[in-house]
C-alpha cells in the first residue's frame, strides 16, 4: 500500500515506522524537518517538508499514486482540510483524520469523512476499564444522541 501521513508527531511517526516495517510505501509530510527525527531507524520511507494542505506539497509527496492518506497533525482544521483535499481532489480511496474535538469529529464523520477522536476513545477506554467492561471498537465510541455526545 502507498500511504501518505501528514504529521510526524508521536502518532504519525509511530504509524509511519510500523507501516514501513510491514513493507508499505510510506511518505511523511511535516512542516518541521526536526520532526523527522522521531522516525525509527527502520523507517525506509520518504519525508517531505511542507504544509499538507498545499497542493504542490501533496503532489511532491506523490499523492496521485497514494492508496491512503492519514492526517495526524496537532491541528483539527489542517487535518480536516487535508483529508478533504485528498478525498475530493485526488480521489484517494482511504482517508482518515485524527480530530481532538469530539463534536467536530462526529459531525465530520456524519458528512462522510472518516475521523478518529483520540479524546473520546481515550475517555471511553478508561471508563470501560474502570467499570470492568469489554473494550469496544473505535467506531462505537462516537455517538451523539439528542445533540449530546455520549461517553
Amino acid at each position: 500500500m502507498n500511504i501518505i501521513i501528514l504529521g510526524c508527531g508521536r502518532i504519525g511517526s509511530t504509524l509511519a515506522t510500523a507501516m514501513s516495517r510491514d513493507g508499505h510505501d510510506v511518505t511523511v509530510i511535516d512542516r518541521n524537518s526536526d520532526a523527522f527525527r522521531r522516525l525509527g531507524p527502520e523507517f525506509r520511507g520518504r519525508t517531505v517538508i511542507g504544509n499538507g494542505i498545499d497542493e504542490d506539497i501533496l503532489k511532491k509527496s506523490d499523492i496521485e499514486h497514494a492508496d491512503a492518506f492519514v492526517a495526524v497533525t496537532n491541528g483539527d482544521n489542517t487535518n480536516i482540510m487535508s483529508v478533504q483535499i485528498a478525498k475530493e481532489k485526488f480521489n484517494i480511496p482511504r482517508v482518515i483524520a485524527r480530530i481532538y474535538d469530539p463534536i467536530r469529529a462526529c459531525a465530520y464523520r456524519e458528512l462522510g469523512i472518516e475521523t478518529i477522536c483520540t479524546t473520546v476513545i481515550g475517555a471511553r477506554l478508561i471508563k470501560d476499564f474502570l467499570l470492568g467492561r469489554e473494550w469496544g471498537m473505535a467506531k462505537d465510541y462516537c455517538v451523539i444522541k439528542d445533540d449530546q455526545l455520549l461517553i
